[in-house]
């Protein structure tokens, strides 16, 4: 079992920035693919990007490719989102995944434990 426990969301203008962390319970952190996520109101969840156990391979949704970098440190059991040059569109709720296999996926139903989330807006 792996809890996650996201933070770092707030409020912030348009074409700001934001790192969000995810820590992770448990010692098999560094086993896990990592993923993060998004829900804005009245809209399905979907991914943002992904991260392979190692930390060498990585995902983007087109939407954030450029803006947003996913990273790791398995030392920590901690996996990061930084985002830059954020948008309104990027407004949501903010979740952290495990997925208990090495390879990165952005594949929301591959995922097996789920953080709380956390809140991400951005103004105009």
């Amino acid at each position: 079992q792996v809890q996650l426990v996201e933070s770092g969301g707030g409020l912030v203008q348009a074409g700001g920035s934001l790192r969000l962390s995810c820590a992770a319970s448990g010692r098999t952190f560094s086993s896990y693919a990592m993923g993060w996520f998004r829900q804005a109101p009245g809209k399905e969840r979907e991914a943002v990007a992904a991260i392979n156990r190692n930390g060498d391979s990585t995902y983007y949704a087109d939407s954030v490719k450029g803006r947003f970098t996913i990273s790791r440190d398995n030392a920590k059991n901690t996996v990061y989102l930084q985002m830059n040059t954020l948008k309104p569109d990027d407004t949501a709720v903010y979740y952290c995944a495990a997925r208990r296999l090495p390879t990165a996926s952005l594949v929301t139903r591959a995922y097996d434990y789920w953080g709380q989330g956390t809140q991400v807006t951005v103004s105009s």
